[in-house]
């Protein structure tokens, strides 16, 4: 009898402790972090040069990717090879506003998935590699690579739920839930090997340059 009024006080302490501190973290609202447009990522990422002007969505499909900011953005390889790279911040997901998965949006646009992988992106810095999701996908006959991940306060991952945890925790611990979608998608040429290998190219330059627009 006694251990039990032990457990019911214990708990309910943990309770009303864990309510104070959600109503203060609710109450005190996300952190600021300071960070630059991603209109001013550099058009030149290692190799890759930008090809043309930014691309802006109309109303409708902004307000489907309710991004705070973003850049969507062809770019050009010296050997003729081109990639549409996609990077989209949302200052906060508190509000239910979070990345729009590829996944969820391009079947909806007529686009069919296959060969779901991973494929591991080393940071032209040197820093740690990461994994990053690759996908053929096909609509008529086009056919095109696609490689995306989730990137922001510190983290770079492909795994949507992993970085649904990391939110969560940040959100507690950080008082941020900040955070960007990466997707660069490019043409599949003779070989789907050469295409990767260009994709995850440019994906390792664009990774080390977005912490000044995706805060780490």
């Amino acid at each position: 009898m006694k251990n039990q009024q032990v457990r019911f006080w214990v708990l309910f302490v943990v309770l009303v402790a864990g309510g104070a501190i959600i109503t203060t973290w609710e109450r005190i609202g996300e952190a600021s972090v300071a960070r630059e447009p991603l209109a001013s990522l550099p058009g030149q990422l290692g190799a890759w040069r930008q090809a043309g002007r930014d691309e802006r969505f109309g109303k409708e499909v902004e307000d489907v990717l309710r991004a705070d900011d973003y850049v969507s953005r062809t770019f050009a390889a010296p050997d003729g090879k081109i990639a549409s790279l996609y990077v989209g911040y949302h200052a906060t997901q508190r509000a239910g506003a979070t990345y729009h998965s590829p996944l969820n949006c391009l079947p909806g646009s007529g686009w069919n998935l296959t060969e779901p992988a991973r494929t591991l992106v080393t940071p032209a810095t040197g820093a740690p590699a990461f994994e990053a999701n690759r996908y053929i996908i096909e609509r008529g006959g086009d056919r095109q690579l696609l490689l995306y991940w989730y990137q922001g306060r510190g983290r770079a991952v492909a795994s949507e739920y992993k970085d649904k945890i990391h939110t969560v925790l940040d959100s507690v611990s950080r008082r941020r839930s900040d955070g960007a979608m990466v997707r660069v998608l490019m043409p599949v040429g003779k070989s789907e090997a050469e295409t990767l290998q260009a994709a995850t190219d440019l994906a390792a330059h664009v990774a080390p340059a977005l912490p000044r627009f995706v805060p780490n």
